[in-house]
């Protein structure tokens, strides 16, 4: 004996169902497609943020002590005529260094790529496809 498989429904209910089964693997294609998307570009954002963080804490530590060094020099080496005048200098430029780096640090936040913008691009792409055209 062998088990016959149901013939599938002909006529405008099979044709129906088809056509929302076609759909519905279409959507779900494309939900797949762009939640990978977002999971890339997720890892990217925070593999470059990491990136970014250490770099930035190596160069910030250098550049502390460099200058540190580098203005214990300048006092030890007017002890005897200006040292009061040369800590003051010393002072005034770290605070200005630390001024200009505030506004630039400021800047590159305002002005930097967008998290995600692919994936927005995508889904509004999705939109205008999907929308009904006037």
């Amino acid at each position: 004996m062998s088990y016959d498989e149901p013939e599938a429904e002909v006529g405008p209910i099979g044709t129906l169902i088809g056509s929302l089964k076609n759909a519905l693997s279409t959507l779900l294609g494309i939900a797949q497609t762009r939640l990978e998307i977002i999971s890339t570009e997720l890892q990217e954002e925070v593999s470059r943020a990491a990136d970014l963080l250490v770099w930035a804490f190596v160069a910030l530590f250098a550049a502390g002590i460099g200058l540190f060094l580098g203005a214990l020099v300048l006092i030890f080496a007017f002890w005897e005529t200006h040292r009061v005048l040369v800590s003051v200098l010393m002072v005034s430029f770290f605070f200005a260094l630390a001024i200009a780096a505030a506004l630039v640090l400021r800047t590159k936040l305002k002005n930097g790529p967008r998290p995600f913008d692919a994936t927005i691009a995508e889904f509004r792409r999705d939109r205008e496809h999907l929308s009904p055209e006037d």
